[in-house]
């Protein structure tokens, strides 16, 4: 089962009763500091972040710079330690690979947070939509929802990136899009859960408007499941972005710092060196495992199931 699926399927949205919704997440975030792998994960996610908010800082060399260029033959590249100004080493253009991975990390980092904003907005209108209005409309989007659940995730990312051409826009958009229907379903399935609380039933005989019921006690209500699965997105989302750009969708210069760009172009050099390829690899593995093992703890902490234990 997918981290998508799973989080879809095992999230329970229903606050446990007689406590409020702050009491749940300030519960949550207690748990979350006795948690070993919820800690690991902030640390990753929190390196990460800050690796690539300080990359121009901490980047020897500019993301496209070619410093080694002049050290580069057709049957050798320095690796790692072999020149004492460039530790990594470099890659085939006479990039830094330090710097090429320290500017990589604000690029997967810029497109993991846009991609999946435009995902979460545009998931929660449709599923706000449907687990507000109920009846035809709620078939419509839930129709339109199962057709875009129907592809894969990524085989959707790459037909609209394939569409909308090459370039980082077009890989936000891409992998927002594919993220939507994921948002909509989530939302519109723990606003459908969260419509038999007694706090929903109170209201409606108070004679509230459906209006003042949906977007002031419902929805703040329902969207705890949907902030959990937008950590969760921010791992595949670094994942999907450096898949397109390894098939040539990111578009930018061969020596433009983007991890999967950069594996993009280490296959030719495997045999000659090999690092070239694995450092951008274990960086994106190890980002994908920090917001994976934070969203995870994060679910776990909400789930009212685990908070009676």
């Amino acid at each position: 089962m997918s981290i998508n699926e799973a989080s879809i399927t095992t999230a329970d949205p229903t606050p446990e009763p007689g406590i409020v919704s702050g009491s749940v997440w300030k519960d949550a975030f207690h748990r979350l500091r006795r948690n070993p792998a919820a800690i690991v994960g902030a640390i990753i996610v929190a390196a990460f972040i800050l690796v690539a908010v300080l990359a121009p800082v901490l980047a020897p060399y500019g993301g496209d710079a070619l410093p080694g260029r002049r050290e580069i033959t057709p049957t050798h590249i320095p690796g790692p330690g072999e020149i004492a100004a460039y530790p990594l080493g470099l890659d085939r253009f006479g990039g830094d690979v330090l710097s090429k991975l320290l500017w990589g990390a604000q690029a997967s980092l810029m497109i993991g947070i846009v991609s999946t904003a435009m995902g979460l907005v545009g998931g929660m209108i449709l599923g706000l939509l449907a687990g507000g209005f109920g009846g035809w409309v709620d078939s419509v989007v839930m129709r339109l929802v199962d057709i875009l659940l129907s592809v894969p995730n990524l085989l959707l990312a790459v037909s609209i990136a394939a569409v909308l051409g090459q370039g980082q826009y077009a890989v936000m958009i891409a992998i927002g899009a594919s993220q939507v229907p994921i948002f909509a379903r989530l939302l519109r399935s723990s606003m459908l859960q969260q419509k038999g609380a007694d706090y929903i039933l109170a209201a409606q005989t108070l004679g509230l408007s459906r209006r003042t019921i949906t977007m002031s006690h419902l929805l703040p209500n329902s969207v705890g499941p949907v902030i959990v699965q937008a950590t969760l997105t921010l791992a595949t989302a670094v994942i999907d972005a450096a898949a397109l750009s390894f098939l040539g969708l990111g578009g930018g210069l061969p020596q433009t710092a983007e991890w999967g760009r950069m594996l993009t172009y280490a296959q030719t050099e495997l045999g000659i060196a090999p690092q070239l390829a694995f450092l951008p690899g274990i960086c994106i593995a190890i980002t994908a495992l920090g917001f994976t093992l934070l969203g995870e703890s994060l679910r776990e902490a909400l789930d009212p199931k685990s908070r009676r234990r």
